[in-house]
């Protein structure tokens, strides 16, 4: 059992806010490049779809480089000037992408140069500013508080995105260029000044343990990183993990409102509705696993695989719902039934981000930016390739059915069916004695939570 004598040695609920203050930033400045010019360069300067969505998947591509960014903290001493650099690369590519959408329309050719350069800046600094945080997470949180502070994380970055999305709107209106550099280039100023403040002399807050072990464990080559944390069953089986659970849960992403405009007849309006309640359940979700994860730790035999498995199986409840609602139509419970989904999602997002801090922490000190990056990178390709294998699939489906229903419930099976091999990953990657270091109960919430 956890003693509150411990707590004090990890980093304390202040310092774990600040750190959200750093995810909510990113989230901010990746909602600038991936939504808002997304939608001008497709609106008001008629450019092919084709071209930023194919942008944002070559940010999401670009993140495979993860795991190099965790080394690098991991050698480097210092995880805040990674993050702060982190920032500053994603802060450059997101004005060279303001730049990409103002000229792409006159000049195609190097509009297309221009945005692969940006995107690629984009896709470096978010993952070496968010893996350096999360792996400060890992590093510097007392085991009893890893869950509650991954739900902290993930709700404030969504907050940011949200609050930055709202502020944009207000601002942005009437359009022009100028406004447009003026709107972009104070957000990105703002992102950059709140992360500076939230991680000045955040590290020593860690406490002695942090700071002993990162005096007496060297790193070692990024080669030989890499081929430790392969080495280990628990590393290999979670990175699986991640990867399915990740794309079942971005799969509806691109689908979901075009779902409710064709099989139930909503409006755009509504359809954005429904998008809302479903973030909603997210959140919901969220707070549930963060408050329940850490509120047992210590104290009940309750496992965080529990909340991914319960998650991932309710997700998959919730998509056999959508499915059947795809050829029931108008008068099933949508919104009751996306709800449910966006909560299940939250569930188990947030205890999967839990248990990754908790393996990240549980191996080699020295090791927890490779670790985070690796997991990082699986995440990163699973929601690109989430997105993108929904959309076509919805689009071969309904040319194959030649009717909107029967193609929408094919997807959604299919993606419940990839939430069930999550659910059988987790399990399996937090069996007993599977922990680095030889730990006898990965699974427990004195591990993970």
């Amino acid at each position: 059992m956890n003693t509150p004598a411990a707590a004090p040695q990890g980093l304390g609920w202040f310092a774990i806010i600040r750190i959200g203050l750093v995810q909510a930033s990113i989230g901010a400045m990746v909602m600038l490049t991936t939504t808002v010019l997304n939608r001008l360069m497709v609106v008001e300067y008629t450019l092919a779809a084709v071209l930023p969505a194919g942008l944002v998947g070559w940010h999401y591509a670009v993140q495979l480089s993860r795991p190099l960014w965790g080394h690098g903290s991991d050698k480097g001493g210092s995880r805040a000037l990674w993050i702060m650099g982190g920032m500053g690369v994603l802060a450059l590519g997101a004005l060279l992408a303001v730049e990409v959408t103002l000229t792409a329309s006159a000049n195609l050719a190097l509009g297309i140069a221009l945005g692969v350069l940006a995107y690629t800046l984009i896709g470096i600094g978010v993952g070496a500013a968010g893996t350096s945080a999360l792996a400060l997470l890992a590093s510097g949180v007392s085991p009893e508080r890893r869950a509650a502070a991954a739900a902290v994380t993930w709700i404030m970055m969504i907050a940011g995105i949200v609050v930055s999305a709202i502020a944009v709107s207000q601002l942005i209106d009437p359009f022009t260029p100028q406004r447009l550099w003026w709107v972009a280039s104070g957000l990105l100023a703002v992102c950059l000044t709140v992360a500076a403040l939230a991680t000045f002399r955040l590290e020593p807050e860690a406490g002695p343990v942090f700071a002993e072990t990162a005096k007496s464990h060297a790193a070692p080559s990024f080669k030989d990183a890499i081929a430790e944390i392969f080495a280990e069953k628990a590393a290999r089986r979670f990175t699986l993990f991640i990867f399915a659970s990740m794309m079942a849960f971005n799969m509806q992403d691109l689908i979901l409102e075009p779902f409710a405009g064709l099989v139930f007849g909503m409006t755009p309006g509504e359809s954005t509705a429904l998008g809302g309640m479903q973030s909603g359940g997210v959140l919901a979700g969220m707070i549930v696993a963060g408050i329940g994860g850490s509120a047992f730790a210590g104290r009940m035999p309750v496992e965080l695989r529990h909340w991914i498995v319960f998650g991932c199986l309710g997700s998959a409840l919730a998509l056999a719902g959508l499915a059947t609602g795809a050829m029931v139509g108008t008068g099933w419970p949508i919104h009751a039934n996306v709800f449910a989904l966006g909560f299940c999602n939250g569930l188990f997002a947030v205890a999967a981000i839990g248990a990754m801090m908790g393996l990240a922490g549980a191996g080699t000190k020295t090791r927890e930016g490779v670790r985070m990056g690796v997991w990082g990178a699986a995440q990163a390709i699973a929601f690109g390739l989430g997105g993108l294998v929904g959309a076509l699939g919805v689009d071969f489906a309904r040319a194959a059915y030649g009717a909107d229903g029967p193609a929408f419930q094919l997807v959604f099976a299919i993606e419940g069916a990839v939430f069930v091999l999550a659910a059988w990953l987790a399990v399996r990657a937090t069996e007993k004695g599977l922990a680095p270091g030889g730990a006898a109960n990965i699974g427990k919430a004195e591990s993970f939570a």
